[in-house]
């Protein structure tokens, strides 16, 4: 079996006027199909910047990022964006709903902006895994943080992505509402086997990874198993 995602040897520099600053130091990692693995690590650690340069929403400096067979690092930005859009689904610590919208529409939407059109039955499975059957008439300021939480992971698996990519989904949550919200990723990966790369700073959040992999200085320094 082949990955659903390898970096191999990425860096990313960031350069301001003669000023630069290094972000990712060549971090070559694997993750296959059906896998949920964490990434943890300190604030500052690079992180969310690989989040980024595997999704497709920043460009590697150097190294190669396959996802699925294709190298983003040979892609323009509309081929990566086409990409984003057929492959990846993104949840992140800002909920990042329409506020205009109810929670059905914010969903529907994103199934819409994929182009497999509005698929009912797959509309229906997924509100019910997520809870969101009863409240789906609800604007986002209607909604508790971890109800937006789940309307905003429903929107990302809705068209079924080849990989779901999560940076600090429970940053804006409390403790129950963040229990909640992981349980739900777990639920995914093994119902679903929804394929999971969560960035995390919390231990506790990452061990609901089925691996993690620790992130130190732009490095990926080890990987352990989850309990």
């Amino acid at each position: 079996m082949e990955p659903i995602l390898k970096t191999e040897n990425v860096w990313k520099v960031y350069r301001t006027g003669k000023v630069e600053v290094t972000a990712l130091h060549g971090v070559s990692i694997e993750v296959m199909p059906g896998e949920f693995v964490s990434i943890m690590g300190p604030s500052g650690c690079g992180k969310s910047t690989l989040l980024h340069v595997i999704g497709g929403l920043a460009q590697a400096t150097s190294g190669r990022v396959l996802l699925d067979g294709n190298d983003l690092t040979k892609m323009n930005d509309s081929a990566r964006t086409l990409l984003r859009r057929h492959k990846v689904g993104f949840v992140f610590q800002r909920f990042n709903l329409l506020p205009t919208l109810d929670a059905y529409h914010n969903i529907a939407l994103a199934q819409h902006l994929h182009d497999n059109g509005f698929d009912p039955h797959r509309f229906e499975a997924v509100a019910q895994l997520l809870g969101l059957s009863g409240r789906l008439r609800h604007k986002p300021s209607e909604l508790s943080g971890g109800e937006q939480q789940r309307v905003a992971l429903a929107r990302a698996i809705i068209s079924e992505p080849k990989i779901v990519l999560a940076d600090e989904p429970t940053g804006n949550l409390d403790t129950k509402s963040s229990e909640s919200v992981l349980a739900l990723l777990r639920q995914l990966n093994k119902d679903l086997g929804q394929t999971i790369v969560m960035i995390t700073h919390n231990p506790d959040a990452a061990t609901y990874g089925n691996r993690v992999l620790h992130m130190r200085d732009g490095m990926v320094v080890n990987g352990t198993g989850a309990h």
